[in-house]
This record gives C-alpha cells, structure tokens and sequence, in this order.
C-alpha cells in the first residue's frame, strides 16, 4: 500500500462512533476505508480464560493514567465486543447540565426530546429490548431484594442481549461465543461490508495532514498481531473526510500529535474529560442472613453463592435520578458482575484490621468470592481530567505484550467528584448492609487511581468554542472535514451506561456529515434503513485473503 490510496471517507476506529459511521455512508454511496488498531475476532475466537494472548488480552486496552485508569475494547467492533450490553437511555436532566463551566454543557440544540429518535433508531438496529424478571440470573434478584429491603426500587435494565441465546456463562467481557450479546458485529459492521466499506485491522492511526485540495492524510502504522507495542510498516491514505472514532483515550491523541502539520487545535481537544463519574463497591454477603431477611434460596441448598453466574448488569436502582436534586448528587446503581482479574485486585477487604486490599484478610475475602455482589455507581463529575503531551506513537506507552500501558490522561477529583461518590458510596452501604446481609467497601484508588470503564467528554460538542472542541454537527472546530462521532464527543458525565447515547449521536450526526461530503463532491445520499441480521448478513468477518 502507498501514500497515494485515496477514498471519500476514512473512519478511524470501529466502535458504535466509526462503525454508525462506515455504514451509512457506505450505504449512501461512499467509497469508505475503515482502520482499526486492534484485531479482528469472531465468536468462535472468544476465550473463556485469561491467559495471555487469549481473547481478553488481545481485545482490551487498560491504559494508567495519573489519577485515573480507563478500560476499553481494543479490537474490530470495539467496545462493543466487551461491553455488558446495559443500554439505557439518559435522563433528562442530564441535557440540562451546567457543570464545572457554570452554564449549559449540552449544545442547544441536543435535548433528551430531540435525541428519542435516534436512540429509537439504535434501538431497532441492535435490537434492544427491556429484561424480564423471569430472565434476570441471581445476582441481579439479590439486589433487588436488597433494594426492596431497604425501600428503594430497583428495575431490570434494557439491554442488548438476546436472552434466549446466553447462557448465563459471565463471560461477556471476553467476547460472546454465543452471538447472544448484540455487539457491533452483528449489525452496523456486516451491514457496512455489505455495501462496500473496508475494515483493515491492525492499522494504527498516528496523525493527520492537510492536502493541498482540502482533504486530509491518515497516517498509520500497522500493529503486530502478537505483541501490540512493535509497529511495523507504516503508510498512508488520502480522504476528503476523515471520521474520528478511536475512542475517547485515544482521539484526542491523534488531534494532537497532528497540531504541527494542522495548526492549533481547539481548546477543548484533551481537555474536560470525564470518567462518567464511575466508582465500584464489593459486598461480601453473610449467606445465611441472605436467607433469613431476603428469604432467598436457589433451591439447592445456598442462599446465593452464585457470583459467577449470570450476564453482566441486569438490574438497576434508579431513585437517585431526580431532576430536582442538586448537580453532583444524582447517581446511578447496577448490579454488576466483573470477573477476576482486575475485580479481585482492587476489591478492598470490609472492616480490615490490616491491609484492605492484600494480605491475609484478603485471601479470606477471596475464598468467599462466590458471595460477592458488585454494585456499579455512575454519579456526576467535574470533566477534570486533562491529556498531557502526546506519546510518539499509539495513545500509550505500552509496557506488556498485550493490553496494559500508561498513558497522558491527568485526572484528580475534585470536590464535586467526590461529594458524589461518597453519597453513593453511603447509599450502597445502607441498602446492602442492612440487618446484616453483606459488608462493604469501594474499590481501592490507591493502586491504578480511579477507573473508567466509560470515558467521556475529550473532545466534546457544544455552543461554546471556549469549551467544546466540536460544534452541534460533531465537526472540529477550525478544522473542516474532521468529524468526531465516539464517546469523546459527549459534552459530560450521563449517570447511566452511555454506549446507546454515544450511538444514538453518532447516528445524529450522519446527515450532517453526508451533506459534507455532497459539499466536497461526492455522489452520496443519506437514508438507509436500520441494519439487522437478515440484511447484513450474520456477522462481521474478517476476509480470509
């Protein structure tokens, strides 16, 4: 391949941002390319381990940063493939948020109302579908006695899982090798091959240039498919727009190593990030007090004992998204199930006389992992994060052969954050300690810092130039032709799951974007239907040749 290959549109990234993306202008009639810097899996490729060079190290990204560590999916499909499939729409409020800037975040013309739509849209495409009671796996029917126990409610959450499909095996982080959990594989990806679109896995972008007709040049490198932090060729390709959806992590990166050959960026680019205010509590439940208060049993004997056994979120407490209560105090609880790995790690041991979070306390902790819940908290913070200088390459310095690294993200919590995540941190506390059913404890910040497994925000949209990167279409200010359509495009903190926001405004976006490329030339229309398995095809597959 050489520098001079030329397209209409080059998509970076393949998650819901680049893959919405790829496939509608590809259906409208757009030559489009699309690169992605992780590999390119299928079901029968997810591993249920974690050794290295299984499915779940070759699918992540697990970078450190200061005072802040973000998971993502590192693969075609991206977060998609290793989401939890929990997609609930955001509350109203949340559109109407001021944060840290004293003003609205959100541009004008974004409002809960305004973006039904195209969450309807996203909706149909996956599909989502509401859970049942009946279909809800144990650890969710805990918590929601638990819930009910201490007064509060607790909902089955929407999701995009077909429930008749899982097998309840809790290993959706690692991939479904069942094609129960609706990722990007399934849908908008196959349906963008279908119409033409290329997906090149394994293609690093490093950086932009501007060509002299007012296009751009994707510069990349291509990943070794075995260890992540050797780049081989590099090479390069011509389009007259370029779509960013590399992630939140990682797209403003690439904005910013492409400053000397673009000139300045906005303000905003690497700026105001947010880690969805998330925050994760382990309680540790006293299995005969589980049967005594909640009277729970599975019918063979235990109370619960059965941790590992469901999908992810399932149920959900939302009392504390109340419009009417003061910003930074409304949060979210889930359920959650988060496998070992990382989850055994910062799980802190309750009421420790020693060490929380290693030692001898800890390995008792561990022999009862059976009996943990995790509850997930998604609150409201103060997009303090803040990228530093980029690395030389990547989004990264990578120091494993796979997943791990540390990269420039600065990220210390304020005030707000704080008041937040101690509020939430006491409503866990209540609802799961009460009459003595679990002790609790967050997870520790001592380790990797905080931790976010859905950021937000480092290159968001808004009105106001000083403090969004994008204007209301998703174009780069000072910079036409550029389009950022991820999860760095959301203006703030959602206080629930924000994969089908970040789809349904990327799904928003398109029209503009077409009406973009008309403007450069390009014969292309806007208006295909919703993807779907029948005329997709079933799944993404990489070409074998």
């Amino acid at each position: 391949m050489n520098s001079t290959e030329e397209t209409d549109v080059l998509v970076i990234g393949t998650g819901f941002g680049g893959a919405i993306a790829g496939y509608h202008l590809a259906a409208g009639g757009a030559r489009v390319v699309m690169l992605e810097r992780g590999p390119w899996l299928t079901s029968e490729e997810f591993d249920h381990d974690f050794k290295l060079g299984s499915s779940y190290t070759r699918i992540f990204d697990f970078v450190v940063g200061d005072g802040m560590s973000v998971l993502g999916g590192n693969c075609v499909g991206g977060g998609s493939v290793v989401y939890f499939a929990t997609m609930p729409r955001a509350p109203g409020f949340i559109f109407e948020r001021r944060g840290s800037i004293g003003r609205r975040m959100w541009p004008a013309a974004v409002s809960r109302a305004a973006l039904d739509p195209w969450y309807d849209r996203v909706a149909e495409a996956l599909p989502i579908t509401m859970q049942s009671w009946d279909k809800v796996p144990y650890a969710g029917g805990l918590f929601a006695a638990a819930c009910a126990h201490a007064g509060h409610t607790a909902n089955p959450a929407p999701s995009a899982v077909d429930v008749e499909l899982c097998t309840n095996c809790n290993w959706m982080m690692a991939g479904c090798r069942f094609d129960a959990k609706r990722s990007l594989l399934l849908n908008y990806l196959p349906a963008a091959l279908a119409h033409g679109a290329q997906i090149r896995p394994l293609h690093e972008v490093q950086r932009l240039t501007r060509n002299d007709d007012g296009g751009y040049r994707v510069h990349y490198r291509i990943v070794d498919g075995e260890d992540y932090r050797i780049l081989h060729d590099a090479g390069a390709i011509d389009a007259k727009i370029v779509i960013v959806a590399a992630g939140t992590g990682a797209t403003p990166v690439i904005l910013q190593r492409s400053e000397p050959d673009l000139g300045p960026m906005p303000h905003a680019v690497g700026r105001y990030f947010s880690g969805n205010g998330e925050r994760l509590n382990t309680a540790v439940f006293d299995e005969d007090r589980v049967r005594e208060v909640l009277g729970l049993s599975r019918g063979d004997g235990p109370a619960y004992a059965a941790n590992q056994i469901g999908r992810g979120p399932t149920v959900a407490s939302w009392d504390r998204l109340d419009g009417s209560l003061p910003e930074f105090e409304r949060f979210s609880l889930e359920q959650l199930y988060f496998p070992p790995g990382l989850g055994t790690i910062l799980a802190q041991v309750p009421d420790a006389t020693g060490p929380t979070w290693f030692g001898p306390e800890k390995k008792e902790m561990l022999r009862r992992w059976q009996s943990w819940l995790t509850v997930f908290t998604m609150s409201e913070d103060d997009n303090e994060g803040v990228f530093g200088p980029p690395p030389e390459t990547g989004n990264a310095h990578r120091f494993s052969q796979q997943m791990l690294g540390h990269g420039p993200l600065r990220y210390h919590p304020t005030e707000n954050t704080w008041r937040g995540w101690n509020l939430a941190d006491a409503a866990v506390k209540d609802i799961l300690e009460r009459d003595g059913l679990a002790r609790v404890m967050p997870w520790t910040n001592d380790l990797v810092g905080a931790y976010t497994v859905h950021p937000l925000s480092s290159c968001r949209i808004g009105d106001d130039p000083a403090t969004s990167a994008l204007d209301d279409r998703h174009e780069l200010r000072n910079h036409p032709g550029i389009f950022v359509t991820d999860g760095s495009a959301v203006p703030g903190a959602l206080t629930v799951n924000p994969a089908l926001t970040i789809a349904a405004l990327a799904e928003r976006a398109m029209p503009g974007i077409v009406a973009a490329l008309q403007a450069r030339g390009v014969a292309v229309s806007y208006g295909a239907p919703a993807p779907n398995g029948e005329t997709a095809g079933r799944r993404a597959v990489a070409p074998t040749a």
